[in-house]
């Protein structure tokens, strides 16, 4: 996601306990056909709010349910550790158990630009963008320390967490040398969640250079799973050498449709039908002429017969359960263009699209999605300027969980604490990291 574009949706599902079969079929229900009334039942559900009950006021910033409170830290501008301040722009994010119980965040920068580096040890001193690592002890709700992490990157907008505990950031741009930068960019960078100054900035050339989103990674393979936004863009797998050091290389290939050729799955598509796939292999994931031509990779992919989706933003891999697998969202996909939810199934090599939305008032423009540590589903959505909301989903009933009311930045990088009892997310604009917790036992998130 751009500055100025769409946030984000961290769709997953929602079970009482563990991850079954019903929150698969609660959004396939959601994409059925319209009722007597003339209404979609997605429609007709958003429009109450069976999930926590109504939002309000819950500060200057936030709308929640009642009995939930948050915490604002970490803004731009803020005093890191170092004393230096705060890059702006807080995007995609990552939450980590942390010593002596406290979690620690990744955090993406997604500053744009030839603005110069935040910190010292940078991968392009000419390039503002990056991460930083927070902690944050939950039991005096406060933000204890903030360090640059990863500096001198470009556009550093989603990513995914590792097993193995850290943060892949992925930047959504291939500018280079020739756009007056110092060093070509498009690429993704492994963050180690405990780094408490900057690491040394690694591209990780073999998972390809072109416009990334977000990434999640299959626990049992070690396969990583990409997203590119692009109104024309492809689903990617990256198989490593080495499973855990994706620094050793490995092959990227992109997701064909098997038996047709060049699929184009951004309009037209039917809820609840499997399409089965096949991957085909992109030769040069660092092609020369990325920088001039951000969908060298995905047309190279296209000519071996890859699949097209819209705007592919985020992903989240559920680990737990027979629906477990990676959950990819296209944001502007779909016939009215509002997006689109897709579950891919590893172990039977297909791919479904679970729900289009057809109306905004329903959901408008998912962006990345997560799971709770309880098994339940929230969507995030980016919808340009408006009054965004945190989705959830439980049962059939998409309700509303948050509604940024302090400005029309979007919301970005939610994640959830380890142990299910914060939830964290960014509102990029004016940028913050805010901190949410309340009664969750009385709902279904």
């Amino acid at each position: 996601m751009s500055p100025s574009r769409r946030t984000f949706l961290r769709a997953g599902v929602v079970a009482t306990g563990v991850f079954a079969a019903g929150p698969l079929r609660a959004l396939e229900a959601l994409a059925a056909e319209p009722s007597e009334g003339g209404a979609e039942p997605f429609e007709a559900l958003a429009a109450g709010n069976a999930g926590y009950g109504p939002l309000k006021a819950a500060g200057a910033h936030l709308d929640l349910p009642e009995g939930f409170w948050y915490v604002r830290f970490g803004a731009a501008g803020d005093k890191m550790s170092n004393g230096r301040p705060t890059p702006s722009f807080h995007d995609g994010m990552a939450a980590f158990a942390g010593p002596g119980g406290t979690i620690r965040l990744v955090r993406n920068h997604e500053v744009d630009g030839r603005k110069g580096a935040f910190a010292g040890r940078a991968y392009d001193g000419s390039a503002g963008g990056g991460t930083t690592n927070l902690v944050f002890d939950p039991k005096a709700a406060r933000l204890v320390a903030s360090h640059p992490s990863l500096v001198g990157t470009v556009r550093n907008c989603a990513g995914g967490a590792t097993p193995w505990g850290s943060w892949i950031t992925c930047e959504e741009t291939t500018v280079g040398l020739d756009h007056g930068y110092r060093m070509p960019h498009g690429y993704c960078f492994e963050v180690p969640a405990g780094a408490v100054g900057p690491v040394k900035a690694l591209p990780l050339k073999a998972m390809g250079r072109f416009i990334h989103e977000a990434v999640c990674v299959d626990p049992g393979t070690g396969i990583v799973y990409e997203t590119e936004d692009r109104a024309a863009a492809g689903f990617y797998r990256f198989l490593p050498k080495t499973p855990r050091v994706l620094a050793a290389g490995g092959r990227l290939q992109m997701l064909a449709v098997k038996g047709w050729w060049k699929a184009d799955l951004r309009r037209s598509q039917h809820p609840g039908a499997w399409l089965p796939v096949s991957w085909v292999d992109i030769p040069d994931p660092d092609h020369h002429n990325a920088g001039h031509n951000p969908s060298e990779v995905f047309e190279h992919g296209l000519w071996r017969g890859g699949a097209t989706f819209g705007r592919l933003e985020g992903c989240f891999w559920h680990p737990n359960g027979p629906w477990s697998g990676a959950w990819v969202v296209s944001t502007d996909g779909g016939d009215a263009g509002l997006g689109q939810v897709w579950w891919y199934d590893p172990v039977n090599s297909r791919i479904k699209l679970v729900y289009e939305s057809r109306s905004a008032v329903a959901l408008r423009h998912p962006d990345n999605v997560t799971v709770s540590p309880r098994g339940a589903v929230l969507l995030c959505e980016d919808g340009e300027g408006s009054r965004d909301r945190l989705k959830g989903l439980s049962h059939g009933t998409l309700f509303d969980f948050a509604r940024n009311r302090g400005s029309n930045g979007e919301f970005a990088g939610a994640t959830w604490s380890p142990d299910g009892k914060w939830l964290f997310v960014n509102i990029q604009r004016p940028a913050a990291t805010y901190a949410i917790t309340g009664p969750w036992a009385r709902g279904p998130l």
